[in-house]
């Protein structure tokens, strides 16, 4: 689940607010076990995911670099370039 979390911080333009809570949604899916919580759970588990999202937010805010912003193109055509580079030397299943 986690490797569905993407750095955030450094691109032009910045993450949305979506992709911010989508990462949180992940984080917490990961730490809880579940992707989708019980009823009983629901309430803490939507907590959980605005709490981590405003803090991802805030991290992102302060966070400061001197290295130029990515683009998110290339840095989409970079994992595609990996992910078929990892298919084509994985094991044989």
């Amino acid at each position: 689940m986690c490797r569905n979390i993407r750095q955030l911080h450094n691109f032009e333009p910045p993450a949305s607010s979506a992709e911010v809570h989508d990462a949180a949604l992940q984080y917490v899916r990961k730490i809880s076990g579940s992707t989708r919580p019980s009823r009983a759970n629901q309430e803490a588990f939507d907590e959980a995911v605005e709490a981590i999202a405003q803090a991802t937010t805030q991290l992102l805010e302060h966070l400061t670099t001197s290295a130029p912003p990515k683009d998110r193109e290339v840095e989409r055509a970079k994992a595609r370039a990996r992910a078929r580079r990892d298919t084509h030397f994985a094991a044989p299943a």
